[in-house]
């Protein structure tokens, strides 16, 4: 196959190029290092069948471009992390709801399909319970920033339906429920690794609000590897599917489980929202999915569980600080 990966030198986007390289596929990536780092594709740049575009998906002209060349498109190019959005809320909204209207007009005008990453973030406020694909979603006010990622988010899944109904486009929606992993980094929120990096500078663990909220934390391999079986379903083909790991922890727990694979005297910090994001801010108390739909899919479960998640990400936190270390003294 040949495939196009927007957003392909950010986070998740590179380790799915990856896999996909490792597949056989030919794979372009589009991206404009705007959140993603080319340090995280550095190591395929120089292969045959591997392609990088420094440029962004508001340019539909380079987007149609490329997908001529390509049979699908993994669209994963967007403004992320809460922490970005609510400091770039304009920007976020254009990057997401006009990005994803030009990779799919795109791709509809060769009929070729879309794998379209959306976020655990459009349910919003949530029910208190599992979160299902056909549940009702409840958001906050529009004057909270907040809401604004899960709305832009959720008008893309309009758009991709919108064009499997009315031009046949096929396509098949992937809400992700906060991935981690190697690559990942802190700068724009995320809290796996900005606990870890804390944790093992000696710092203390800011835990925002009373950190009984609870979150689901997913290994990026396993997350890829359940994209890559949804791409070949035909049976996932206009369809949405949450995606992640169901296994829970209140981000106090999560600290403290930090604490302990570290081996870190850090104190644990609790830090009023209002602190961190000089205004209104609403959080979401209990954040699970429901994965039934996925699993009567295509069979698929999680294989790596929370504790090996941290094992992994503390690895990579570790040689990244070494990294910057010898950096610093060689400089």
């Amino acid at each position: 196959m040949r495939s196009l990966v927007t957003g392909g030198a950010g986070f998740i986007g590179s380790h799915l190029a990856e896999a996909l390289y490792n597949r056989k596929d030919e794979v372009w990536v589009i991206d404009d290092l705007s959140t993603g780092r080319r340090k995280n594709i550095a190591h395929l740049e120089k292969a045959e069948r591997f392609h990088f575009i420094e440029g962004t998906v508001l340019d539909s002209s380079l987007v149609s471009k490329t997908i001529k060349k390509v049979d699908r498109v993994f669209h994963l190019a967007a403004s992320v992390g809460v922490k970005y959005v609510m400091e770039n809320p304009l920007r976020s909204l254009i990057n997401n709801i006009r990005g994803t209207e030009v990779v799919l007009e795109e791709a509809s005008r060769r009929g070729c399909k879309v794998i379209l990453f959306s976020t655990s973030e459009v349910y919003g406020k949530g029910n208190g319970y599992k979160f299902r694909e056909d549940d009702d979603r409840v958001l906050g006010p529009t004057a909270v920033s907040r809401w604004s990622y899960a709305s832009s988010k959720a008008v893309d899944e309009f758009l991709a339906f919108a064009y499997w109904r009315q031009h046949r486009l096929p396509v098949v929606i992937v809400r992700c429920f906060n991935t981690c992993g190697p690559r990942q980094t802190s700068t724009y929120g995320m809290v796996v690794p900005t606990f870890v990096e804390q944790a093992l500078n000696g710092e203390p663990i800011a835990v925002y609000g009373d950190g009984t909220q609870t979150r689901c934390f997913s290994y990026v391999g396993d997350v890829v590897r359940g994209v890559l079986d949804l791409a070949e379903s035909e049976g996932a083909v206009g369809e949405v599917f949450n995606i992640g790991t169901d296994e829970e922890v209140t981000v106090s727990e999560l600290a403290e489980r930090v604490k302990k694979i570290t081996g870190s005297q850090s104190l644990i910090k609790y830090v009023p929202y209002e602190d961190v994001y000089h205004g209104e801010f609403e959080d979401m108390m209990r954040r699970v999915p429901d994965l039934s739909k996925i699993r009567e899919s295509i069979g698929y479960s999680p294989r790596v569980n929370l504790t090996e998640l941290l094992r992994i990400v503390v690895e990579d936190v570790k040689s990244e600080l070494e990294s910057l270390k010898k950096t610093v003294l060689t400089s």
